[in-house]
């Protein structure tokens, strides 16, 4: 089995904010799939859905953001996911607006989230979907600017990632994650200045 686990914050304030780049994710390829992400385990909302020969479960992390490696690390355990079918998705302020990096393993950097994912599985070793939300504001706070929502003009570059990150995740979840980070992490030169989705 599978497991794709998108981070963020429970509760409906928190819905349109940065910080729930990887929510919005697994929200968008649950209706694509048709499933509803609404049954309660490993301290998440999850559901189950049958694609490509495969049973992933999609699962949003109900225990805030700075302790989502305790709903992970029961993904893991009880839900029978190996760590090389684990797929992470959340927000990243280093990476633009509209754009999406995917790694087979590495660091949290200031991500809380993924710090507390890492130390909980003790491991590195997990793929990672990583939805832009950057840059930070020149005098922007990082904790308070994740925590705000959208404007309308950059919804559209942020829907442009969330497709994206829908994109890759098929290529992922079909076993070919190279190819993913060959289509996928490289920053688009006819778009990057124009601002356009």
């Amino acid at each position: 089995m599978w497991a794709v686990v998108g981070l963020g914050n429970p509760g409906r304030r928190y819905v349109h904010t940065r910080h729930n780049a990887g929510f919005s994710l697994v929200r968008r390829v649950a209706k694509a799939w048709n499933v509803r992400v609404k049954k309660t385990a490993f301290h998440s909302k999850i559901t189950y859905a049958e694609r490509w020969g495969k049973t992933i479960l999609l699962a949003m992390p109900q225990t805030y953001m700075n302790k989502s490696g305790l709903a992970v690390k029961l993904i893991v355990d009880s839900g029978g996911v190996l760590l090389a079918h684990l797929v992470l998705v959340y927000d990243d302020l280093d990476i633009p607006l509209g754009e999406i990096r995917i790694r087979e393993e590495g660091g949290a950097g200031s991500h809380k989230g993924m710090r507390s994912v890492i130390e909980e599985l003790n491991s590195r070793r997990f793929t990672r979907i990583r939805i832009g939300i950057g840059p930070l504001p020149a005098e922007g706070e990082a904790t308070e600017f994740v925590l705000t929502p959208f404007s309308a003009e950059e919804t559209l570059l942020f829907k442009r990632g969330l497709e994206m990150a829908e994109k890759a995740l098929e290529y992922i979840l079909a076993e070919e994650t190279e190819k993913a980070m060959t289509l996928f992490n490289q920053r688009p030169q006819s778009e990057s200045n124009s601002g356009l989705p």
